[in-house]
């Protein structure tokens, strides 16, 4: 194979990689474009909004890839799901899709409290929040910042680099109910951290969900809402909903229902 067919392969290959990670354009002009104190983000309204209904906010958080300002790389795979206009009727909510152009932090959780605020006929009782890779472990920094804000938890492959030191204190988010997700064999962010964390959970008796994905990656991120059936789920203690849809478990959790 000369020289130019190997580059035009390769360039091929990138660019259906690429295309294979985006979402189709109706998922993103579903989602109206604003920027709130330099935080580009989209929100997709609930299908039918009623202004005397209360509604929950599903706040999701991009990976690595996500990064930047242009307001439209952030969308995932599980965004279209969470579009299926099936999952909007059974599950009206509001999601927020905000866009960092750097690790997910304390100024990010408060721009994105100050946009939830502002929208109308939020039900407070029911703010979740899930993300994949850098959103996972954005999941994590988030309710250690504020365990009391959201009712409940979802991170994939969240559980950081190799490189990175710990940082996740499971004292202060043992009562969130939490779902995490990792492939058994993600090169990028190991199991093992998450396995570790699962098992600081056990012990203080959390209420932490850990779906093991076998033989797979690090590009998991659409089984987080879609699932898949490669999957075995370990509770931490008997706190844990053991209801496996994970929309339907979702949308059960309730801050008032916290124990």
């Amino acid at each position: 194979m000369n020289k130019i067919l190997l580059v035009a392969l390769v360039f091929f290959c990138i660019t259906q990689f690429v295309k294979g990670q985006d979402v189709e354009d109706w998922v993103v002009n579903l989602h109206e474009a604003h920027i709130y104190n330099e935080l580009p983000y989209r929100i997709q309204k609930p299908i039918n909004f009623n202004p005397d209904n209360k509604y929950p906010v599903i706040v999701s958080l991009h990976g690595g890839a996500g990064r930047g300002t242009d307001n439209r790389i952030q969308f995932r795979k599980w965004n279209q799901v969470l579009a299926m206009e099936e999952n909007r009727s059974d599950y009206p909510c509001y999601v927020l899709v905000p866009q960092a152009n750097e690790f997910w932090n304390e100024l990010h959780l408060s721009n994105i409290k100050a946009v939830i605020k502002d929208l109308p006929s939020v039900d407070m009782n029911r703010i979740y929040i899930l993300g994949h890779s850098m959103g996972g472990r954005g999941t994590y920094v988030f309710t250690q910042i504020d365990p009391g804000y959201f009712a409940a938890a979802a991170a994939s492959a969240g559980s950081g680099r190799p490189e990175e030191t710990e940082f996740i204190d499971v004292s202060i988010i043992k009562d969130i109910p939490f779902w995490i997700f990792h492939g058994d064999q993600d090169k990028t962010c190991p199991i093992e951290k998450n396995q570790k964390v699962f098992e600081e959970m056990q012990k203080v008796g959390g209420n932490m969900k850990f779906t093991t994905w076998e033989g797979d990656g690090h590009g998991v991120s659409v089984k987080l809402v879609a699932g898949g059936d490669n999957g075995s789920t370990r509770l931490s203690s008997n706190r844990c909903d053991p209801e496996p849809l994970f929309l339907k478990w979702l949308f059960k959790q309730k801050l008032s229902d916290r124990k």
